[in-house]
Order: C-alpha cells, then structure tokens, then sequence
C-alpha cells in the first residue's frame, strides 16, 4: 500500500484549498471524495465571496474545481469513506473501494441535509421531496412549492423558487425567521411567497408523485396542496467515519487553532468540525490552516 503525506477526505471548499495548499508545500497528497464542491455546489447565489461580488454556487465550485486541477492533485472518486483508523504513527483510510495509507489526514467531509423524518418524506424523495433547490428546482417550474425551515439555506431556495413558481410557502416552525435579515427583507418583496412561522408540516402524501403535505397552523390543521416539499432544515456533520475523535453534542468534530484533533495526525477543517460559522469563505480559509500545520506536523515529525 502506497504511503502518502497526507490523504484529505471531501472535495468541499475545505479540502480543495487543503489541497492546493498542500500541493504549494510538495505534500505527496491525495483527495478521496464522493463528489467536488460540497454544498458549495448546492448553493444558489452567492454574494461577496471575495473576487466575486455575485457568483452561482455550481460556478465557483467549478472554480475550485479547476484551481485543484492546475496542480494535478490525484483524486479518488466516487468513494465514501467507511472508517479511519490508526495504525501506528500512521492513519489507515478505508472505503467502499480500496484501502490507504497517510502520515496525516484531514477530514473535509461537511454536512448533509437534516431529514424531517415525517410519513411520506422517504416514499416521495426525489419524486416532490428534495433537499436541494439549487439541483432539483428548476423540476418545479410553474408549480406551487413548500419550503421547511427559516434559516439561511430555507431562504436562499425560497428565493430560487420565487422566480419560476406561482406559489412559495416558507414553513418555519419557530416564532420568527432566523435568516440573515437582508435576506428576509429580499423574501418579502416578493408577492409569490408566504411566509408561516410557528408552523410545520407533520406528512407528505401524493401518489406518483407529491400532491400534498399536512400543515399544522396555530390549533388547526390542512391539507396544503403543492408539488415540492424543498426540506432545509439545517445540516448533520458526515463525521461517523472517524470514530475516535471527540465531537461536540452536535456532532461536529472538535479542533483546535491549528486544525489538529485530539488524535495525534487526523486535522479536520470546515463545516464539519466546530468552527464558529458555516461559511464558504471560512471554510476555504480552515481548509489552508489545516494543509499549512500538516506540512508543520510532517516536518517536525519523526516516522519509523
């Protein structure tokens, strides 16, 4: 099994700047990932990332993308990682495919979408119930959308939605929207979208495809009838794969200033571990901290 320097998990903006970084400092590196651009890619618009006054999400991942390119950084892909393992000095990646070897890790993984966990939320996924306006919008064009959740991602697909559907309803089901509030006062421009906080919706029904979901209001509850169910309701850190480092009550990975974990050569870096702000430009930012302390950790250290 060939050793590597260092083997990053995720093809985020986290591990791609890990990746150039770590290309910059002559780390022999590999990237194993399920895909490139994270949630990055999910995004819709993405304003004030800086060079980029306004950019779409699938563009700047496309950049970085193409950033990672330049330096001809290896990539395994499709593969999800199973299970990280010491072995040693050394760390032992494991996935669906094959099996590696790394003086370091970083784990770039992010988050997925938080399910609802609902009736109908399973039977209807992919055919009405989507966890990603940015992908699967567009299949809603002309038809009247429900959207769950009211932080920043639920109002960034509501005002995706608002402009090629006749009827958005924002479902929250706290008192207040907890967006971002220029985003809120963006919404609310529109007279397409209605906005119910205090509100959520307990069932998905329809029969090929989504018809409907059950809506409880205040003392009531109806049936609303809309052909998307768009669930953002926050996002799971994808960290189960490395079992033996601490997570906080929320699951994310814990690091310290230097991107190190409480193992001795496994560094994490973006949305999942404890930094404070899920951002992209942030995530970018962990994802060079966490490259530049490895090649340190390398270079300082001994392996027999």
């Amino acid at each position: 099994m060939k050793l590597y320097d260092l083997i990053i998990l995720g093809a985020g903006p986290a591990g791609i700047t890990a990746a150039v970084y770590a290309a910059r400092k002559k780390l022999d590196c590999l990237v194993v990932t399920q895909d490139i651009g994270g949630q990055a890619a999910w995004s819709g618009d993405i304003e004030n990332y800086t060079g980029y006054q306004f950019i779409s999400g699938p563009d700047l991942a496309l950049k970085f993308h193409e950033h990672m390119r330049a330096f001809s950084i290896p990539v395994q892909m499709p593969q999800e990682v199973r299970h990280v393992t010491k072995a040693g000095q050394l760390t032992e990646i494991r996935t669906d495919k094959e099996s590696y070897l790394a003086k370091a890790v970083i784990i770039a993984t992010g988050k997925r979408p938080r399910p609802l966990n609902i009736v109908g939320e399973n039977e209807f996924r992919n055919r009405g119930v989507t966890y990603c306006a940015t992908c699967d919008g567009p299949l809603f064009k002309d038809k009247k959308v429900a959207i769950v959740g009211g932080g920043n991602s639920a109002l960034d697909a509501a005002l995706q939605m608002v402009k090629i559907s006749p009827k958005v309803y924002v479902i929250n089901n706290t008192l207040e929207l907890s967006a971002d509030p220029v985003m809120v006062e963006r919404l609310r421009r529109h007279t397409n979208v209605e906005i119910w906080n205090n509100t959520r919706i307990t069932n998905i029904t329809g029969d090929t495809f989504v018809r409907a979901c059950t809506v409880e209001k205040s003392d009531s509850s109806f049936s609303l009838e809309v052909s998307g169910v768009l669930i953002e309701i926050g996002l799971i850190p994808n960290a189960d794969c490395v079992a033996m480092v601490k997570r906080n009550l929320v699951g994310e990975i814990i690091v310290d200033s230097h991107n190190r974990t409480n193992i001795e050569g496994i560094f994490a870096a973006g949305d999942v571990t404890d930094v404070f702000e899920k951002q992209i430009i942030i995530a970018c930012g962990e994802g060079a901290k966490a490259a530049l302390a490895v090649s340190r950790y390398i270079a300082t250290t001994t392996f027999s």
